[in-house]
């Protein structure tokens, strides 16, 4: 989880091909409506994402039900998103990449595949509930070599 820029892709592909099992950019599951708001620079609000999370929230508890596991690169920047995708997959682990705003800003900037673009930002760091103590799951600084970030996340996930 993070905001964008934050490397949720890169790091979750890297993570899934790494332990083998099934990678998922949440990207993918927004609407049409909610990219092209995304892409005229507009935040999403709760009730724009409601649809989305609720389609996280179905792919999480049919992955649950194979038993494969799945690495979903998610914003999740909120707590009550993250308490919805519990409800589904009660055994979710979440690994919030910190990355500070500067980076996120230039990461951004750099970046030319991606609806989400740097004016989004603000919004973004606005609405992000860092994990908190209570939640399973780690703060890993996301500004580290991937590869270093993968290790450490394959490392606490493993001594959960």
């Amino acid at each position: 989880m993070g905001p964008a820029g934050s490397g949720k892709s890169h790091i979750g592909q890297d993570l899934a091909h790494t332990l083998a099992i099934p990678f998922l950019d949440a990207d993918t599951l927004h609407s049409a409506a909610a990219r092209t708001k995304m892409a005229g620079g507009q935040g999403l609000t709760d009730d724009d994402r409601a649809p989305w999370l609720e389609r996280i929230s179905t792919v999480l508890a049919g992955s649950r039900a194979t038993g494969k596991g799945l690495v979903l690169a998610c914003s999740a920047l909120k707590r009550a998103y993250r308490d919805q995708f519990r409800a589904a997959c009660p055994e979710l682990f979440v690994i919030e990449l910190e990355v500070s705003p500067d980076v996120l800003g230039e990461r951004l900037r750099t970046r030319s595949s991606h609806f989400v673009s740097v004016d989004l930002l603000p919004s973004q760091l606005a609405d992000l509930e860092p994990l908190a103590n209570d939640e399973r799951g780690a703060r890993i600084d996301g500004m580290r070599a991937p590869a270093v970030v993968v290790h450490d996340a394959i490392s606490l996930v493993a001594t959960d």
